[in-house]
């Protein structure tokens, strides 16, 4: 059993995983060595954060004719009362996502946002496909996700995966 006071070895875990179930050769993650990061052009405070999850719209919205999933966009307020998780991969045995807030903080960003610790959450969250094809992500959801970004204002996003 893991150390409760240590982080989850992750990929380690996964490494073993996937051997587990029969494969040869170990996982590779994507990975780049050029990261498009960059610096807040403005102070944290004055900065409006858009949040992102992976979790899907519980009407299945987000999914074409072709069962593609794609990227999704909905109002922060009012937030959603729970979101999907069930086309995810994510360990059932040791959590669950009943808890919206931990995979979609809206309220914990608000109270930040009260308190001055950034100027406010931009008007929608965005959903990002996890889908396991990095030319996918690189040629279309991360562009659309931009594009949806700047619409909204945003300075800065936050990730808040499954």
């Amino acid at each position: 059993m893991d150390d409760p006071g240590q982080p989850v070895a992750y990929m380690e875990r996964t490494r073993l995983y996937y051997r587990a179930l029969g494969y040869k050769a170990d996982y590779q993650w994507a990975h780049h060595d050029d990261v498009p990061f960059t610096r807040l052009a403005k102070p944290l405070a004055q900065s409006r954060i858009a949040l992102l999850t992976t979790a899907s719209p519980l009407d299945g919205s987000n999914v074409d004719a072709k069962k593609w999933r794609h990227v999704w966009s909905a109002p922060v307020d009012p937030a959603p009362e729970a979101l999907s998780t069930d086309d995810l991969a994510w360990d059932r045995e040791s959590t669950h996502t009943k808890d919206r807030e931990s995979f979609l903080p809206l309220a914990a960003a608000a109270e930040l946002a009260a308190e001055g610790r950034f100027a406010g959450l931009t008007p929608r969250f965005h959903g990002a496909p996890s889908e396991y094809s990095i030319r996918k992500t690189n040629t279309q959801d991360a562009p659309e996700i931009l594009a949806r970004l700047r619409q909204d204002g945003a300075d800065a996003a936050i990730l808040c995966a499954i």
